[in-house]
Parts: C-alpha cells; structure tokens; sequence
C-alpha cells in the first residue's frame, strides 16, 4: 500500500539546521523566560509579515485569553459557530459567553449582515474567524464596532500571509491572535501570538504572559499567567522560518491546481475569497450533499488518503459546553466540507491522485 497522505503535514527546516540553532541554546542554558530566540523570532516575525508588535506565545488558544484578559473584557462576545472549539474555550476561560452568529455561505466567515441583531447591553466584543486564512470583513466590522463601542479580536489562527490592502491582515482589530502550530503553515511545533498595533496594549500582554510581573520584576501588576514560548520551540520557528515565503507560494500554487482541476466537478463548490489575499491554510471542498462527502471520504481512506471533516461539527452544537443557539448555515455547511490534503511536501502526482478519486 501507497504510504499514507494526511490533511496536512508540519513544514519543516533540515534537522540539521535546527539542531545548530540549538547549540547556542545548550552554550547559554537558558530556555525560556523570553530568551533571546524568542525575542529574536518576534522582531523577525514583525518584519517579515510586516506587523506592529507581535507577542509570542505559547499557543494560539492563550493568545486569545491573553486578548481579552488585556482587554479586561466581561460579559458577551459574538463569534462564529464555523471554527475549531478553541475559540469557544478562550471566551468560557475568561468568564465571558459566546454569542453565535452564522455564517456567509460562500466566505464561510462571520456573516456582517447579522452581527448587529445579535448585540445587547452585555455586548462586549466580536471575535470574528479569518477561515481557512480567508479574510474577515474587517472593515464592516469595524464600522460595527466603532458604532456599538466594542472591542474586536481575531481569531487568526490560520491567518498569518493573509492581507488586505496590502498589508498584514493580522494589524485589524484591538488585537489578531494567530497559531504557530504544527499544523500552520509557519509553525513552532506549539506556538502563538498576540497581535496589536498600540504599544501600551503590547506592553501589557507582554507582563500578562509573564504572571503579570512589572517591567522590571519587583511586583505583581497584572492578572497574568504563564504564555511563555521556550528557546527550542522559537528556535524551531526561527529556521522554518526561512522558508516562509517558498512554503506560501508553494500552497498557492497547489491550491490553483487542485481548484483548476476540480471547478468542472458539479456536486462541489468551493470558498469564495471576496476580500483581500488568503494564505491557502487549507483546500476545503463543499459537496452538495453529506452522503456525496462521505462517498468519497471512504474512497480517498481505502487509498490510504486522509482529507478531514473540518470544521465539523458546528461549534454550537456542542450542548455539553454551549447553550445551543440555531445558525442552521455553519450546522448545514459543516456537514458538506471536507479539505482535501495540502502541504508542502505533498506532491503533483499525489494531488492528482487524489483529483482523479474525486472525479
């Protein structure tokens, strides 16, 4: 049998250049504490993806608690059912509730149209989802926010290489929350980070991640926790980083092809990008049915080929962690959508096997 094709697979420097990295960590003998590769990486991010102030952490679920905690948010944040459930759980963390907005049915995003139905007098926040590295409309939600006085986070989990109007989409919003995960396209093996374009706010995250202590560590002055990345990990997003843009420009193009191979195919469709230039994260197909879907889920395993249901099932459907609230367009889509294998090192002959499957 054919050796197995996941969903996605982690891009990754040589071990050799990451084990010489670590030798300057062994030499030092400090691993954590915002050591230098940390810092290092930060400013390095900042410039390559060009943003303001980029806080590493370490995870992008943190990221977001960390963006409401510097917020000092209490009370209701209007989200997307359409996401993983980590977004769900940063909001619950932080003692605030979820409020669900469906969904557009071609971005697969945050649906602006129905955000203002959605807002009381407990309204604190919206947290909208870049999906699948598609951006949000950040700039009706921003006219939304400024007219309702609220905050706004993004979940830009699968976001960073995104932009629109020419710059990083992570500098929308009070503060971006990005992923390093294995899974991203840049990644740390763990990892996160706070995005924001004020400085007062940066500095503040910055003594939240670090159990809140003072800039100069004779005081307790924040609710803080620990979101502190080590050297290893930043060492590993240092020589990843690298191949940054070969990595994004490698998505593109395998993203075009399998769209250019399959856009005859009449039982899928695919996510419109409206607004902006999306990342590529993930190659998402919708079935025009959940039997279609899962048809051609079971063919693909039977050849050792594994797309994921993703994101399934609706978040806010999940009744033992959520009240439910009906959004039937994120439960009917979440049902058709399955993204297809898409990484760096998967190759032509493999994407037109799994092209040929589907047809």
């Amino acid at each position: 049998m054919d050796k197995p094709i996941y969903v996605t697979q982690p891009s990754l420097a040589s071990i050799q250049e990451f084990s010489t990295l670590l030798e300057g960590v062994w030499e030092r003998g400090i691993l954590t504490h915002n050591g230098p590769l940390v810092q290092q990486l930060e400013k390095e991010l900042e410039s390559k993806i060009g943003v303001t102030h980029f806080t590493i952490v370490n995870n992008g679920t943190i990221a977001l608690q960390m963006a409401i905690k510097a917020l000092e948010l209490k009370g209701e944040i209007i989200t997307t059912p359409f996401t993983w459930i980590a977004t769900i759980s940063a909001i619950k963390w932080e003692d605030c509730r979820p409020v669900f907005c469906d969904i557009n049915p071609e971005t697969l995003n945050i649906d602006v149209d129905k955000i203002e139905s959605l807002i009381t007098k407990n309204t604190v926040a919206i947290m909208p989802v870049h999906v699948f590295g598609n951006p949000c409309d950040v700039e009706a939600i921003e006219k939304i926010a400024k007219k309702h006085n609220l905050k706004v986070i993004y979940d830009a989990a699968h976001a960073i290489g995104s932009t629109f109007n020419q710059k990083s989409i992570l500098e929308y919003g009070d503060v971006s929350a990005t992923s390093l995960h294995a899974t991203k396209l840049l990644n740390t093996a763990e990892g996160g980070g706070c995005i924001t374009t004020n400085e007062a706010l940066d500095k503040k995250i910055k003594r939240i991640r670090f159990f809140g202590h003072s800039d100069d560590k004779t005081d307790i002055v924040e609710d803080g926790f620990n979101g502190k990345l080590t050297e290893i990990h930043a060492a590993l997003g240092l020589v990843n980083l690298k191949y940054y843009d070969e990595v994004l420009q490698d998505r593109k193009t395998k993203y075009e092809y399998y769209k250019n191979n399959l856009k005859d195919q009449k039982n899928i469709r695919f996510q419109k990008i409206e607004i902006g230039a999306c990342n590529y994260s993930y190659f998402p197909i919708i079935f025009n049915t959940e039997n279609e879907l899962l048809i051609i889920e079971n063919k693909l395993k039977d050849n050792n080929i594994f797309a994921r249901r993703y994101f399934f099932p609706s978040v806010n459907t999940y009744n033992k962690v959520v009240e439910y609230q009906s959004c039937p367009i994120s439960e009917d889509i979440s049902t058709r959508i399955l993204c297809l294998p898409l990484y760096w090192k998967l190759t032509i002959d493999e994407i037109n096997k799994i092209i040929n499957i589907i047809k």
